[in-house]
Order: structure tokens, then C-alpha cells, then sequence
């Protein structure tokens, strides 16, 4: 597929601005950043700016080839004097666009490498057409040197072929692209980490979380996410710009969470970490808030390596009271959950949800970027201080509008009822199911003394995200809901149980290859549950697949008994993430999340097709422009929309480009 550039003939196309292979970009609006104060737009710039500081760090943890091949292929793109009306080089564009796309070679969402759509002599002669001075040679290097090192990553098919595998079986480190560990097999890393961990330690830190594991000259050993230390140029710059937000804080409390962050990166003290996680969850006043730092461990097939992300936005209070009335009846939640009474919270601590405005997406949040949010990850903390949880909402927002009318619903809803409750209720029920699993979901339960965090293993990710989905699921059908008034009657819900058995059961397919089986944790964690809801629903048809003109369609019979067995199935995952239940866990991810039926696929990516639609979308960023007074200050921030998606791309590239090419 050609790049397409969306034509804004309306206001929904705001949001639209080009497609490309099977991605759409976006943009969002910053509603509400002109009534924020010169204090607080001054803060959230200068977080932003330390948000974009860590771009070239996700990049390097994807992949230890990633900065060099993106640094070359910007390279050709700018400087190539070749024709650029050629197909080869319209495929070498997008080729570009999806790596910026991907913070690397492997696919944002399958972690497959992409294959270039160009052929390799093209590639050959493009960099040799390239003065040395704009590729990234090492002092000495020939091009020859660098073309022997990089054609293969790109070109051969075996070479890093996956970033993130999770295949039964195999070794998952040395079968595995990511760059978070170097020379040691799976064996090796859960040895090395069952060794360094503290027994029956109440309060244990993320052991390996902001490191590189390597082994030099038979030693194994951590390379420290540091100043001084692995990434130091650009975490430099990260706390450069954390300092200037510190003199900004909106509060005493928020002024120590961030100082606690630069002492974070400073000595890369996973207790300093602990420390920071609980002065920011505690601090629940500040409009502004921010991620920022070696968060989420998808990008790790055991679980252990923070991937760098940020987020930067402040609070919507109008749709923030939906998540206070949330918040507030916690424990109600947590003590009619049907899990069992020993893996239930006692007292549910310090649960805290909001609804935000994003204001800038980074690292692993850019350009795709989640809809909602639950951290810190440590349970302990979890436990004792609580969590903070978000829905963003401008981000939803811009899914919604940027979707309408594209023929979707016509094509894989079953019937004119389920249309109409989803036109109706979609959008709301949407937002609650992520309020419900970010601050309920992830928040509730609890580990039996004893229990190793990381017990699950490659299962952990998959079972974590059912457990929340399935907590969400469960309640957003209660008639307490409606009675907190977060939906407007008993029947809203059913519009996000139909748009979720779809999903998991079908539309979801749209975004893996023929052939292939389920390899991300939140597409597995979604048929898991839809696929054990229709196992166990089939002696009474709660659940059906029917065929209409030789098309399948989800159709639900039984809503009430749906719910009932979203409840057992909570109640199972719950009892396997609070006891530690490897074996259980593992039979319950084979069985259901993993494998796909290749008929069904195949049809369901006919249908698709025809819709012309990306099944991914990410987004550009706004851009923050400090206006200054003749004495130099700033006296006030403007926010604009009008840069295009390369454009961003090669502005980052150029302002935030701070590691060294090679960090091995």
C-alpha cells in the first residue's frame, strides 16, 4: 500500500492524517491547555520535553542494530539525489515511516521484523550515493563495513527475526531480537535473578528493571540504566529537564516525587525507584502529571526489562467524576468481587483515578500509545501505598471520531439490535470498561505471603491483563454501576460485552498474518477470555458463531450467563496470580490465547480488506512553542498542529538524537 495522505474535508479529518502499510496516523487535541496557568504550561513543557529526551533509549532496547539502520535510512531519505518517483523508493518511505512507527525493525504490535519492500541492491546503491559525512560511520568505517553489518538485519529473514518471542518451548532470550539482554540464554537470566532476590523479602525492589543483563569473558553481570552509566547521554538530558519542571512543581509533594526521579537516574538505585513510585502515588492533587522512566516489561519475553516510556497530561475534571465515584467505592468492589475471600485486599488502600488530557506521548508510548494506564507495577506498593489510574481521553476521542462511518460495524455486527446499542453506548462503555480495568482491575486482589511476583514468567503479562479485563467485565454489567450512575440503564452494558466477544473472537485477527498465532499479551489475553466464554457457554448457546450470507458473526444469547462465567474465569486467574500457579497459568494461555483457526482468519482479513481500513493507528504529537518577554523569560506557551508525521519524525531525530550508535 502506497502512503495515503488524508484529504481534511471535515472536522472528524482533523484527526485523520495519512495511512501506510497497515497504520493510520493521528492526531489529538490538547483541549484545555489554553485555560491552564503560565506555572502549570510552563511545567507540562518542560516534562515534555524530558519526555522526548529518551526516544533514542526504546530504540536501542528494541533492537542493538535499530539506531544505525534508522540513522542511515534518514540519511538517504534526506539526502538521496535519485529519483524519488520510483516504486522502490515509495517503498523505502514507508519502510522508514514504519520503523519510526515501531521505534525499530520488529512491528510495533506482533514483533515480527518487517521486510523491506524494496530490494536490496537498491538499498546498496542508495547508501553509497550518500556522502560519508551524513551516515553513521565509525571513525574509520567504510560504507563496506557498515552494508556488511546492516544488509542482513534488514534483508535476511533468520537475522533477528523476532523481537519478542514467546513460543512454547524455546529459549525465549537467545530466540528473542530485544536488546535486553546480551550472550546469556533463558536459563541463565532466571538462574542469575532466583540468585540475586531476597528471600520472603516483604518489600522487594523490580530486580533487572532498568538493566542489561550481558556476559563478558564468562561473567554475567548488569549494565546499569544510569548517568555514568548505560544511556547516560540521554538520561542527562531527561533530568536536565526534570530539574527546570522541579522549579515549577505545582506542590511540595510533586517538587519531591520529581526530585526523587533525577536521584532515581542518578544512581540507578531500584530502592530510590520504590522510593519515587511512592511519593508519586501518593501525590493525588497535582493537575499535571507525568510517566517517565523504565516502566512497562512487554518488550521482555520473561518479564523482568523495563521498556522507557513517557507520558505527559493533566487532569479532565469534568470526566474525572466518573472515576472519583469509582475510587471511592473500591472496597465495595473489591469485597462482592466473586474471587476467592483469601485473594481479596482486606482493606483496599489508596486507589486513585482520574481522566486525562495527554499532552505529549514518549518512548513506548509514541506513537502508539494505550488508552488508559494503572501504576506502579510493584505489588507491594500496590498493596501498603495503592495506585493511580487513568483513562485518556482525548486519545479515545480521536479513536472514535477518526473511525466513524468507515463501514466497520456494517460489516461484522450481527444484527440491526447490537448496532444500535453499540452506536448508542459504545463510546461511554468503552471509557468505564477502561476506568473499571486500570483502577479496579489491575488495583484488586492480592498475593498470598509467599508468592514471587514474577512466578508466572512469559504467562505473567497475559494472565495480568485478564485478570483486569475480566474484573471490568464482570462489574460493568452490575446493576451498581448504574445505580452510581456511571451507565444510564441495565442495558448499556451489553454494548461492550458484544464489542468485546467480537474482538476476541474475530475482528482482532485483522492484525496478524496468515499463518501465525497469537504472540502479544493483550491480543492473547482477549481470546483467552472470549474463547473460554464460548467453550464454557456452549451447552446453552450463551455464546454463538453463526453464518450469514458465508460470513461469521458473534452473536450473544445469554448476557446474564455471561457474566457468570466471566466470574469463574476471574475467579481461576485470581486464585493462579495469588498462589504463584505456573503450570495452571501456562495450560490456561495454551489452551485458549495462543492458537487460531486459519479458516476463520483467513475470512475474517478478506472482509477487512475491503474496508480500506489500518488496523493500527498511532499518533503525531502536538508542538509546544515557548513565547518569551524582551528579558528572555517565557511568558506564555502556544500549542500548534500543523507538523506532519515525517516531518516530526525527522525533527526528533535531529533534537533528541543523543546516543552513540553503537551502545554494545
Amino acid at each position: 500500500m502506497n502512503s495515503e495522505t488524508i484529504s481534511k474535508h471535515n472536522d472528524n479529518n482533523f484527526y485523520r492524517v495519512e495511512k501506510f502499510a497497515d497504520l493510520e496516523i493521528l492526531r489529538y487535541k490538547v483541549t484545555g491547555f489554553e485555560e491552564l496557568t503560565l506555572r502549570q504550561k510552563k511545567l507540562l513543557y518542560y516534562l515534555s520535553e524530558a519526555a522526548l529526551q529518551g526516544r533514542d533509549i526504546l530504540y536501542d532496547q528494541n533492537n542493538r542494530w535499530n539506531l544505525i539502520i534508522r540513522r542511515t535510512l534518514e540519511a538517504i531519505y534526506i539526502y538521496f539525489k535519485g529519483d524519488r518517483d520510483t516504486e522502490e523508493f515509495k517503498n523505502f518511505e514507508i519502510y522508514l515511516k514504519r520503523i519510526w512507527f515501531s521505534n525499530g525493525i520488529h512491528h510495533h504490535y506482533s514483533t515480527d521484523k518487517m521486510m523491506p519492500g524494496f530490494p536490496e541492491n537498491y538499498f546498496i546503491k542508495a547508501v553509497k550515493s550518500i556522502e560519508d559525512k551524513y551516515l553513521p560511520l565509525k571513525k574509520g568505517e567504510s560504507k563496506e563495513s557498515l552494508l556488511e553489518n546492516i544488509v542482513p538485519v534488514i534483508f535476511s529473514p533468520m537475522t533477528d527475526a523476532k523481537r519478542v518471542n514467546q513460543t512454547e518451548g524455546e529459549d525465549l532470550i537467545t530466540t528473542s531480537a530485544g536488546n535486553y539482554y546480551d550472550g546469556v540464554t533463558q536459563n541463565e537470566v532466571e538462574t542469575f535473578y532466583s540468585h540475586v532476590k531476597k528471600k520472603d523479602d516483604p518489600h522487594p525492589i523490580s530486580y533487572g528493571l532498568n538493566s542489561r543483563l550481558v556476559k563478558r569473558n564468562g561473567k554475567i553481570y548488569e549494565e546499569i540504566y544510569k548517568i555514568g552509566g548505560l544511556y547516560t547521554e540521554a538520561l542527562e538530558k531527561v533530568v536536565y529537564w526534570l530539574e527546570q519542571a522541579k522549579s515549577v512543581a505545582e506542590n511540595e509533594n510533586q517538587k519531591k516525587s520529581i526530585q526523587k526521579l533525577i536521584d532515581f537516574n542518578r544512581s540507578g538505585n531500584l530502592k530510590e525507584f520504590d522510593e519515587y513510585a511512592i511519593l508519586w502515588v501518593n501525590d493525588t492533587n497535582s493537575e499535571i502529571d507525568f510517566i517517565n522512566g523504565f516502566t512497562e516489561t512487554y518488550g521482555d519475553p520473561l518479564g523482568i526489562k523495563g521498556s522507557w516510556e513517557s507520558l505527559v497530561n493533566f487532569k479532565n475534571k469534568q470526566a474525572s467524576e466518573r472515576t472519583q465515584i469509582i475510587s471511592e467505592n473500591a472496597q465495595w468492589f473489591e469485597d462482592n468481587s466473586p474471587v476467592d475471600q483469601q485473594f481479596k485486599k482486606v482493606k483496599v488502600k489508596g486507589v486513585s483515578a482520574k481522566v486525562i488530557t495527554a499532552a505529549i506521548l514518549g518512548g513506548d508510548t509514541y506513537p502508539s500509545t494505550p488508552i488508559g494506564i494503572n501504576l506502579p507495577n510493584s505489588n507491594w506498593i500496590r498493596q501498603i501505598h495503592g495506585s493511580k489510574s487513568v483513562t485518556i481521553e482525548n486519545i479515545t476521542e480521536a479513536y472514535d471520531r477518526a473511525s466513524q462511518n468507515n463501514g466497520f460495524a456494517e460489516e461484522f455486527i450481527w444484527g440491526e439490535n447490537e448496532k444500535e446499542l453499540i452506536k448508542k453506548y459504545g463510546f461511554l462503555a468503552d471509557n468505564l470498561h477502561t476506568d473499571l480495568h486500570e483502577c479496579l482491575g489491575h488495583g484488586s486482589g492480592q498475593l498470598l505471603p509467599g508468592t514471587d511476583p514474577d512466578a508466572l514468567k512469559a504467562y505473567g503479562a497475559t494472565l495480568e491483563e485478564a485478570r483486569a479485563d475480566l474484573f471490568a467485565l464482570y462489574y460493568i454489567a452490575d446493576s451498581r454501576i448504574v445505580e452510581l450512575n456511571l451507565l444510564p440503564d441495565e442495558e448499556a452494558y451489553k454494548a461492550e460485552y458484544y464489542k468485546y466477544m467480537m474482538n476476541g473472537l474475530l475482528t482482532q485477527l485483522t492484525r496478524i498474518l496468515p499463518g501465525n498465532n497469537l504472540e502479544e499479551s493483550h491480543m492473547r489475553n482477549r481470546q483467552l477470555i472470549a474463547r473460554w466464554i464460548y467453550e464454557k457457554g456452549m451447552p446453552d448457546k450463551v455464546v454463538e458463531l453463526r453464518k450469514k450470507e458465508e460470513k461469521t458473526y458473534v452473536v450473544i444469547n445469554d448476557y446474564i450467563k455471561m457474566r457468570k462465567i466471566i466470574g469463574d474465569l476471574l475467579a481461576e486467574i485470581q486464585r493462579i496470580k495469588s498462589t504463584g500457579d505456573f503450570n495452571a497459568g501456562k495450560e490456561l494461555v495454551e489452551t485458549y490465547a495462543v492458537k487460531v483457526d486459519p479458516v476463520l482468519h483467513r475470512e475474517i482479513l478478506e472482509r477487512y480488506k475491503k474496508l480500506n481500513i489500518a488496523p493500527y493507528k498511532g499518533f503525531i504529537n502536538p508542538v509546544y512553542i515557548p513565547v518569551y518577554d524582551k528579558n528572555g523569560n517565557i511568558s506564555d506557551i502556544n500549542v500548534t498542529y500543523k507538523e506532519g508525521y515525517a516531518q516530526q519524525m525527522l525533527r526528533y531525530s535531529k533534537d533528541y538524537s543523543l546516543l552513540p550508535d553503537y551502545n554494545n
